[in-house]
């Protein structure tokens, strides 16, 4: 059996993972638009596909898929997931199982704004969220919102336009600013037909910070969610960690998979103000920087998608309560 990694980019310990978990023989392919990342040097065989935004580029992926014999499909990046989404049929009468949820599973999560729409139409307590500008002025200035405020773009991911702001002059800056980083950068690829309104602005909210792995099967059943807290951040990334036994978190996991559905792993940050109340503050409908974390105290998600794959029950391992992870910088030598 043969996976594809798609936008692997520098993920090179989930290529690392999912050579350990293959049947022997099975190998791991990588596609990525840039040839020299750590995730296309350590896997099997890596190939140089277009932007995720070509015409061309679906049609590669699964020719690749087809002359590597690949049976399972795993995105690692955001901006993939609605081409991927949108194409997932094209994949099934392949024979291939695309590890990507249904189209406004993606929408929702990539689409900050979007994202809060539904979650508060669940209730689900989430920070108060803005697209415009003149809305969050008008509250200021009602006494009915307060500073600081976190500004951020709509669509996106890491630590690019994250700015937290405590003065109007500056809220009004860094949203200009922001959109001007956006535009000039990959998220535009997903902000183009909205440019305008490519800054959603949050209520900030002061507490703990975790993390969950929340994994489901590939018919959008959930199956195990993983919680930890953030020790610490670089780059919009979680740096260091600790897995903890929170019924709350699992609870929370429980029902944010049973009103997405989505298929495979959902990475959600989650915030426990003073009051010991949680706040859902965005989500990844894939593997997430996170996910390692879960991976070194025990879990081993993508085992399971390669168990479901070949139509066997996964084994879902009980994880390490308490265990702390710190993440570490290795170098790879590029091919010559």
């Amino acid at each position: 059996m043969n996976v594809l990694l798609t936008s692997v980019g520098r993920r090179s310990y989930l290529v690392d993972y999912f050579k350990n978990a293959l049947p022997d023989g099975g190998k791991v392919i990588a596609a990525n638009s840039e040839s020299l990342t750590s995730g296309m040097i350590s896997a099997d065989k890596g190939y140089t596909v277009p932007r995720v935004d070509s015409e061309e580029y679906i049609p590669r992926i699964l020719e690749i898929c087809k002359l590597e014999n690949v049976t399972l499909v795993v995105s690692l990046f955001d901006i993939d997931l609605p081409y991927l989404s949108e194409a997932k049929s094209q994949f099934t009468a392949a024979g291939i199982n695309l590890v990507v949820s249904e189209p406004w599973v993606i929408d929702v999560s990539n689409d900050k704004w979007k994202t809060w729409q539904f979650l508060t139409s669940k209730n689900i307590n989430t920070p108060r969220t803005f697209n415009e500008l003149g809305a969050v002025i008008a509250e200021l200035e009602a006494g009915t919102l307060s500073f600081p405020l976190i500004i951020k773009p709509r669509w996106g991911m890491g630590s690019l336009s994250i700015f937290k702001v405590d003065t109007r002059k500056d809220l009004e800056f860094f949203y200009e600013y922001g959109k001007r980083q956006i535009e000039q950068s990959y998220l535009s690829i997903l902000s183009r037909e909205e440019i305008a309104k490519a800054i959603v602005i949050q209520e900030f909210i002061a507490g703990k910070e975790f993390g969950l792995d929340i994994f489901n099967d590939l018919a959008g059943n959930h199956l195990q969610t993983i919680a930890k807290q953030k020790e610490a951040m670089r780059s919009g990334e979680t740096d260091m960690a600790t897995i903890v036994d929170d019924a709350r978190l699992e609870q929370l996991g429980s029902t944010l998979a049973s009103h997405f559905k989505h298929v495979g792993n959902m990475d959600v940050d989650v915030l426990e103000n003073s009051k010991g109340e949680l706040f859902v503050l965005e989500m990844n409908a894939r593997f997430g920087g996170g996910y390692p974390f879960s991976h070194l105290a025990g879990a081993d998600f993508p085992a399971a998608l390669i168990a479901m794959a070949l139509g066997k029950t996964p084994h879902l391992p009980a994880v390490e309560f308490g265990c702390t992870g710190v993440k570490s910088i290795s170098l790879l030598k590029a091919p010559n």
